[in-house]
């Protein structure tokens, strides 16, 4: 897991181009999702967290974007409702 503020935009794209960072989440809302979901293009920087796999979001306790992870979120929130 790594804060956006705290790393520089050229690290940033290295690690997203090799395939380090997968995905991109909300610190506030604990929602994660895809590096090209235009709900979280729309973050503050500081808000903004990347994550390297969708088990480490999972494991922080963030849910599935409902934008751009529709199929996740749905199973989610069924996972929810019949808790």
């Amino acid at each position: 897991m790594v804060a956006h503020s705290y790393i520089s935009q050229r690290h940033l794209r290295k690690q997203i181009k090799n395939g380090v960072i997968c995905y991109g989440g909300n610190i506030k809302l604990k929602i994660y999702g895809r590096l090209n979901c235009a709900s979280g293009k729309r973050l503050k920087k500081m808000n903004r967290i990347f994550f390297h796999s969708l088990s480490e979001a999972i494991q922080q306790g963030y849910r599935p974007c409902g934008h751009c992870m529709k199929t996740e979120y749905k199973n989610w929130k069924d996972d929810i409702i019949r808790q």
